[in-house]
């Protein structure tokens, strides 16, 4: 199994960066799919900051191929390609998934982040630029966007206020993402790509919902201190 790995991990990046284009366009849950709908969630960045997504889809193409050319058999690429292709092929359904249904979208990015901090976790300092940012940025803004999920999928079944939903879940999301990024194999871009989303909430909100934008903000603090202590030490 292992040797096909490589191309596996190859397969399932180019079905997962091309699922946008043979699948329903999503952009963002519709009313109708939860009982109470808010159309746009304090915990959701504005709009712009999913341009991430470009940046994304383009590394782990690079990546992939790389990996198959220069890193076919290498102990350590192996280490990262089994979770990391489990997340790409849950990946490539998950926009049919999330156009059906809002738990099982949960459910499945919930999944995805998991594994791809594991893949992240696993990753070399060697190929920094090859694997590991890449491999960040998509771990990054996965834990954002999972906790995005969880908190409209709580606010949207009555268990919560969209407010206290999106302040529960930025708070877990946050605490998630700077333990995260104290271990060291992390890598400084799995936080890069959580700050970005955190901005986007800021964005978002904005002093109307001046709550949701200090919170984001003490996050962007606690991240880039210590993105900055393993800079300088």
């Amino acid at each position: 199994m292992k040797r096909y790995l490589p191309w596996l991990t190859a397969f399932f990046s180019l079905t997962f960066v091309f699922a946008p284009l043979v699948t329903e366009p999503f952009t963002g849950y519709e009313e109708g799919q939860i009982p109470v709908f808010m159309d746009q969630p304090p915990i959701q960045p504005a709009g712009y900051a999913f341009s991430i997504w470009g940046v994304i889809y383009t590394w782990l193409i690079v990546s992939a191929v790389y990996g198959l050319w220069k890193r076919r058999d290498d102990y350590q690429w192996q280490l990262v390609r089994g979770p990391l292709a489990l997340s790409l092929a849950l990946g490539t359904l998950w926009l049919a998934i999330a156009n059906a249904t809002v738990i099982w979208a949960t459910v499945v990015i919930l999944v995805m982040a998991g594994v791809t901090v594991l893949a992240l976790l696993r990753s070399p300092d060697k190929d920094f630029w090859w694997l590991k940012v890449p491999l960040g940025l998509y771990a990054g803004w996965l834990t954002a966007a999972s906790f995005v999920s969880l908190a409209i999928a709580v606010a949207g079944y009555g268990i919560l206020s969209y407010q206290a939903a999106s302040i529960l879940f930025l708070a877990i999301a946050m605490s998630a993402a700077i333990l995260v990024q104290m271990m060291p194999p992390s890598g400084p871009a799995y936080g890069i790509a959580v700050i970005w989303a955190l901005v986007g909430i800021i964005v978002q909100n904005g002093a109307d919902n001046w709550i949701m934008s200090a919170l984001a903000g003490i996050g962007i603090v606690l991240l880039l201190s210590r993105l900055a202590r393993r800079a300088f030490t």
